[in-house]
């Protein structure tokens, strides 16, 4: 096809054990999945999942053993951390069961969903759209995909996240409010679903500001580490 300008490149992650890449396709990040995230931002309950999404050139990938350097966003005083168990799927569908979207997990990998909160509360306030607090250039820090044939299928285990070594965030993937397998069939009534997609799964409480010079460090179990700097 003769394009009129270069196709533009979309985001690959790396594959733990591997030299293969994960082609990235689309970014849904599902919030407030963690009860005690939820009441801290104030909201409690089961109520049904809500989704948002950032660019798939958005993600900012990183190696095992490596420290990332993610810049300061532009336009902001109050940059969030969020750990969170990140699905990478390997196929897809429309309307699927929990059990048929357990099926198209491929892997999983640590990720961060970095927030511009000032610019997020403002638009929470004005009633529009999160794209300018969430969805910006490197919001979305990612170590490794690791096979669902290595880890199995992660269900519970302990997430955390430190700044600078002091602990942030800690909880349970058993914490979640819904499940991958149930988050994942619930979006696939709202887009079809597809390989190459990423979904953010939630963060546990415990959310706060980073600034430049500071070195975060997020964990889940079976996963090894994430490690991002916080440059200019």
């Amino acid at each position: 096809m003769n394009t009129v300008f270069p196709t533009p490149e979309g985001g690959t992650l790396l594959v733990a054990g591997s030299d293969a890449a994960f082609p990235v396709r689309r970014v849904y990040c599902v919030g407030r999945n963690y009860a005690d995230h939820a009441r801290e931002m104030g909201d409690s309950g089961r109520e049904p999942p809500f989704f948002f999404a950032k660019p798939g050139d958005a993600v900012l990938s990183i190696a095992d053993g490596e420290v990332g350097t993610m810049p300061y966003p532009p336009r902001t005083q109050d940059l969030h951390h969020e750990i969170e168990l990140v699905a990478a799927l390997g196929s897809g569908g429309r309307d699927l069961t929990a059990e048929q979207a357990a099926a198209c997990v491929w892997g999983y990998a640590i990720g961060l969903d970095m927030t511009r909160r000032d610019l997020q509360g403002a638009a929470k306030k004005s009633g529009r759209p999160w794209e300018v607090g969430k969805a910006f250039d490197h919001s979305a820090p990612i170590g490794p995909v690791h096979p669902i044939a290595a880890t199995g299928a992660l269900s519970q285990g302990r997430i955390a996240l430190t700044v600078n070594g002091q602990e942030r965030q800690v909880g349970d993937l058993s914490d979640m409010i819904w499940s991958v397998p149930e988050a994942l069939a619930y979006l696939s009534t709202l887009f079809e679903l597809k390989a190459g997609d990423l979904v953010f799964t939630g963060t546990p409480a415990g959310v706060g500001a980073v600034v430049p010079g500071d070195l975060l460090e997020g964990t889940i179990e079976g996963l090894g580490a994430l490690q991002v700097r916080i440059g200019a």
